[in-house]
């Protein structure tokens, strides 16, 4: 199941790769800008996709000035990007980033992590799940 599914990504992405990459003046796809191709997490993790039915969940994080978000972990690939604000997530013994407007990155993955809103207004973050039924996206951690 799970070849089937990084067979199925794989192949959507090399539609759209050729797509993008022998459009001429005539055509109508539009072009892309990329904001992120990766095999590895925000701390150099690789990931994998969780076994069972693919489920795709997108959702929006809006965080107040100085708001956390609880130590936690993903037990799904996470895609986020920063739509407004800046973020600073504490990664334990893997130090501490700051994710401002615009940057975009794939969450660390089965790792304790907890995020704080250090910018002046909201923080507002477009987060994509690549997980599976069954499998859930957030784990809070009670430390």
């Amino acid at each position: 199941m799970r070849f089937q599914a990084a067979l199925h990504v794989g192949i959507t992405l090399s539609v759209v790769t050729f797509a993008a990459t022998t459009a001429t003046a005539k055509d109508t796809y539009p072009p892309l800008d990329v904001l992120l191709s990766t095999t590895t997490t925000t701390i150099g993790q690789p990931f994998e996709y969780p076994e069972g039915q693919a489920k795709i969940t997108g959702a929006i994080v809006t965080m107040q000035p100085g708001q956390k978000t609880g130590w936690h972990k993903h037990e799904a690939p996470l895609f986020a990007y920063i739509l407004e604000g800046e973020i600073t997530v504490d990664y334990g013994p893997n130090g501490t980033k700051t994710y401002k407007t615009g940057d975009s990155f794939v969450e660390a993955f089965e790792s304790e992590h907890n995020g704080q809103n250090t910018g002046d207004g909201i923080t507002r973050i477009l987060a994509v799940f690549a997980g599976a039924e069954g499998t859930p996206n957030t784990v809070s951690e009670k430390n």
